[in-house]
């Protein structure tokens, strides 16, 4: 009967148009003539961002229904709880969010974008697949990295973008990994020369990855080809040097590093806590950017529940 005035009734539980990814699930409510209304969940610990686009001149508005979460705008930082809201008639800055409880929101758009969210969310979801596949290391080892990479960026007080980039990066890192043949990745012993050099090219293979896979965020895929990069230089798999490394790739290099030491692989047991946290000093300035390691080691040193799970 709803129909005959122009209603549609959804039923609790009736299908609708779902896209998700890990820590994150998005649902179109409503769509007209461009106007879009879309449900998010937010997983606790995972992030979120929208920013300004060429072309674009819609006007957006977010209302909090459950949880609570911070809302970065380059360099100043609210936090929003259930029944806070946001609009913009013109969107002109990046804006980051962090969920820190479990965390729902309404996002309604006048121009319409779940279809682009759809097939960015799923890409995401395809490439996590792929790492996770690949072998059970790698996918948790790429989790550790994006959790403590992430209390870094904020400590460095990264702008809203670039922690947004970060949180991609991090997580996507080692997604070159999938062209290394298995053979060569989860080798027991040391590695040959020959299948060392094709190893040092999963930066790059990552990359391609990213590429062929049309990824929307350049940043990221020079985040994934530069985390091996070094400070002096001495990395791969272009030598880079100082600040021609991105400050995100620096920060991943440090706690990329910083993992694989304390983890016990086939083929060694991994190092103490302490023992890696002084090769990482004694190499600071050398292999690694001296202002990320200072961060690095301060979030220890602030907050003794900082290592990694």
């Amino acid at each position: 009967m709803l129909d005959n005035f122009g209603l549609k009734f959804l039923a609790a539980g009736q299908a609708m148009e779902v896209v998700s990814t890990q820590g994150m699930e998005v649902a179109l409510l409503s769509s007209y003539d461009g106007t879009e209304i879309i449900h998010h969940r937010l997983s606790a610990g995972n992030s979120w961002a929208i920013g300004p686009s060429e072309g674009w001149t819609g006007s957006e508005f977010i209302y909090l229904l459950a949880g609570k979460m911070s809302a970065k705008v380059n360099d100043n930082t609210m936090i929003l709880k259930a029944g806070d809201s946001l609009n913009a008639s013109m969107m002109t800055h990046d804006c980051y969010f962090q969920a820190s409880e479990n965390t729902e929101f309404l996002y309604v758009t006048s121009q319409p974008v779940f279809y682009h969210y759809s097939n960015v969310l799923q890409g995401m979801r395809k490439l996590a697949i792929q790492v996770a596949e690949k072998d059970g290391y790698t996918a948790d080892h790429c989790k550790r990295i994006l959790q403590l990479s992430m209390k870094i960026g904020e400590r460095m007080k990264l702008d809203s973008n670039e922690l947004y980039q970060l949180n991609l990066g991090s997580f996507l890192h080692d997604l070159g990994k999938v062209k290394v043949p298995d053979s060569i990745l989860n080798k027991p012993g040391k590695l040959t020369s020959e299948e060392w050099e094709i190893m040092k090219m999963h930066p790059t293979f990552g990359k391609e990855v990213l590429e062929e896979a049309h990824f929307p965020f350049l940043e990221v895929a020079s985040i994934v080809e530069q985390h091996h990069e070094r400070y002096n230089g001495t990395g791969y798999p272009k030598g880079l040097r100082g600040d021609d490394i991105s400050i995100a790739a620096a920060i991943v290099a440090v706690v990329d590093s910083y993992d694989a030491m304390t983890t016990d692989r086939v083929y060694r047991k991994g190092l103490s806590h302490e023992e890696a946290i002084a090769e990482i000093l004694n190499e600071k300035g050398t292999l690694y950017h001296p202002e990320v390691v200072d961060h690095f080691i301060a979030i220890f040193n602030d907050d003794k529940g900082g290592e990694m799970e």
